[in-house]
């Protein structure tokens, strides 16, 4: 066993930050696929957050798990696979921000985020997903958006 680590603690310091960035996404998409719920959150920071596709849904860590777990606890959350991913660094090498879309059951979606190195690798501490509109339909949306989003709308604006 103690071999066994060894090799794969190797493997993981000869990955480039990018491939180790796009193996965690990779892996945090398929943890969500297979409904690996520990896998899936150990893959964000503490300190995280997730911003859904509704304009409700903006969630720290803590309250996107009370969220997602009955999901997970049913054996399917999401699956997304990626369909092309651009990822960039600070110039320290300590951050890491990207943008992709996603093949979804919403068809193709956006992702981006910003990551941070940590001690434990790389972790997730702010995503944002948007399912994405063709121009030419966005009338279309709009109409239905609207019943919907308008009180959001004026509550906000209140504020």
């Amino acid at each position: 066993m103690k071999h066994l680590f060894l090799f794969l603690t190797t493997i993981a310091l000869a990955q480039t930050p990018k491939e180790a960035v796009n193996q965690l996404l990779d892996n945090w998409h398929r943890a969500a696929a297979t409904a690996n719920f520990n896998a899936y959150f150990d893959a964000m920071d503490d300190e995280s957050i997730f911003i859904g596709t509704d304009a409700t849904e903006n969630w720290d860590k803590n309250a996107f798990k009370a969220f997602a777990k009955p999901y997970f606890d049913k054996g399917k959350a999401w699956n997304f696979t990626a369909l092309e991913r651009h990822i960039f660094f600070s110039a320290d090498g300590k951050m890491a921000w990207f943008d992709e879309l996603l093949n979804t059951q919403m068809k193709i979606c956006r992702g981006s985020g910003v990551l941070v190195l940590t001690p434990q690798g790389w972790k997730i501490k702010h995503y944002v997903l948007s399912m994405t509109i063709p121009n030419d339909t966005t009338d279309a949306v709009i109409k239905i958006k609207a019943p919907l989003e308008d009180p959001i709308i004026q509550q906000l604006s209140k504020k």
